[in-house]
């Protein structure tokens, strides 16, 4: 059926109304519309659209996707899908996303409708609310990481590590990147995606025995010409960086950035890497205040110190606080918009758009409900936890950790002489989700197919702890 719409038409002082199809407002809603616009464009056929897209990636067939259904019956289909769910009653699962405790005053105060949208609040004298949240965010996030300037969020940690990289070669006009090897493998692939089209090259620097980077290779790697050595503490095996300020001065003697990749939580104990010469900060801040949600949406961090030009640098957006003219209020307003939409595209340096500003609120929300000593129990208890379980999994006969003798912060990569598939079954029966089984997605890492990553937070009681033991133990028999 097509409604009727009208166009406007305007002679002298009157206003007509002209019938038109509504196919005007919808271009690809027939046929004949489309073959229209193609003859408009010379060409044929719409694949001739997609000349450009390389033919491996081309379907020679239309994707089947089935008969429409109507709201109530598409509710019923996800209904019956969604019951073959496994219910995990603990989660020890590690990887890069973890089971933490969100205080539900985050979902109470997070629910105000200022605060409920993700975009660009482009209109400051209509977004104060929202404005300030973010503002309190850079804040809070700044003092944390020991940091002066905090962006107003990137979309989650791994492209926070791409716009590191291109910010390392915009400040330091080098192309040569040097990456920890202890890094999450996922996100060196986003890097690599997005230093392509500069012609960057990247180098990874090997791990010593201890899981720690490999100060002795960053150094014969280390010259004039790399612009970036990226470092991740805890790292991709949960092992904490303990030598960072050795690794900062080294990085500093040759005129190159030390950008950092970190979990936030971990410095409710531990010095900041903004104290120990870290020029760029990166991190995941999801968890602070955000559910798993199977795998998203996320938080990334991005954070320099105060320097203009690294300012001026920055991805993204940048919430400041300023007065009125006559000094009597206070307000909030974005300086720094670095999208080609608001400035030359030769002087955009990001594509960054609406970002994650409700994840960034959400961690504002949830730091400030923590406070300074809420951050140090929540640390310590993931300490403690993880230090449990290395020490009792390290007495199991058929299990083991690698780098046993290294400090670990919620990360453990576990060894098992079973297959991980039948461990994962076998907690899996009693409701507990296992580990990440490496090299199902990273065989490059793992080679040999035995390793797992499983992660403990402070939601993780004694008894949870002794239980996973006992089912793990039970498997050595």
């Amino acid at each position: 059926m097509t409604y009727p719409c009208y166009s406007v038409k305007i002679i002298m002082s009157d206003i007509v109304l002209m019938p038109m199809s509504a196919e005007g407002l919808i271009p690809n809603s027939s046929h004949h519309l489309k073959k229209r616009m193609l003859r408009k464009m010379g060409l044929s056929d719409l694949v001739d659209l997609f000349s450009d897209v390389p033919a491996s990636l081309m379907k020679p067939y239309s994707i089947k996707v089935g008969d429409p259904h109507t709201q109530v019956e598409v509710e019923s289909l996800y209904s019956r899908a969604l019951e073959n769910n496994v219910q995990f009653r603990l989660r020890f699962m590690g990887g890069g996303v973890a089971d933490h405790y969100i205080p539900p005053l985050v979902d109470e105060l997070v629910m105000n409708q200022e605060f409920y949208t993700s975009y660009t609040p482009y209109q400051p004298e209509i977004s104060q609310g929202i404005l300030q949240a973010l503002f309190e965010y850079q804040s809070l996030m700044a003092e944390l990481l020991g940091m002066d300037v905090v962006n107003a969020s990137l979309y989650d940690y791994a492209s926070a590590l791409g716009e590191a990289g291109r910010f390392s070669v915009r400040v330091t006009k080098r192309r040569e990147i040097l990456v920890a090897s202890t890094s999450h493998p996922e996100r060196i692939r986003v890097l690599r995606t997005y230093m392509e089209p500069l012609d960057a090259r990247i180098e990874e620097i090997g791990r010593d025995a201890d899981g720690r980077m490999s100060l002795e290779d960053l150094s014969s790697k280390l010259n004039e010409d790399v612009g970036m050595v990226y470092v991740e503490s805890p790292n991709f095996f949960g092992v904490v960086e303990t030598g960072l300020g050795e690794v900062g001065e080294l990085v500093h003697s040759k005129g190159a950035l030390l950008a950092v990749g970190t979990d936030p939580l971990l410095y409710g104990i531990f010095k900041p890497p903004g104290e120990m010469g870290a020029d760029i900060v990166i991190g995941e801040g999801g968890h602070l205040g955000g559910y798993m949600n199977y795998g998203g949406p996320s938080l990334g961090i991005f954070a320099v110190k105060r320097r203009f030009r690294h300012i001026r640098q920055l991805p993204g957006r940048l919430i400041g606080m300023t007065r009125t003219l006559d000094g009597n209020y206070r307000g909030y307003t974005m300086v720094l918009q670095t999208r080609e939409q608001h400035i030359r595209q030769e002087e955009a340096t990001s594509n960054i758009t609406t970002n994650s500003s409700l994840m960034a609120i959400r961690a504002a929300i949830y730091l400030s409900l923590l406070g300074p000593d809420g951050m140090r129990a929540v640390a310590e208890k993931i300490l403690y936890n993880t230090a449990y379980l290395k020490r009792e999994i390290g007495k199991l006969e058929c299990f083991s950790i690698m780098f046993p003798e290294s400090l670990h912060f919620k990360e453990l990569p576990v060894v098992s002489r079973r297959p991980w598939e039948e461990v994962n079954r076998r907690l899996m029966e009693s409701g507990i989700l296992g580990a990440f089984q490496v090299s199902r997605l990273f065989p490059d890492v793992d080679q040999s197919g035995r390793l797992g990553l499983m992660s403990t937070t402070e939601k993780h009681s004694r008894s949870d702890l002794d239980l996973l033991l006992d089912l793990m133990g039970g498997l050595c028999e």
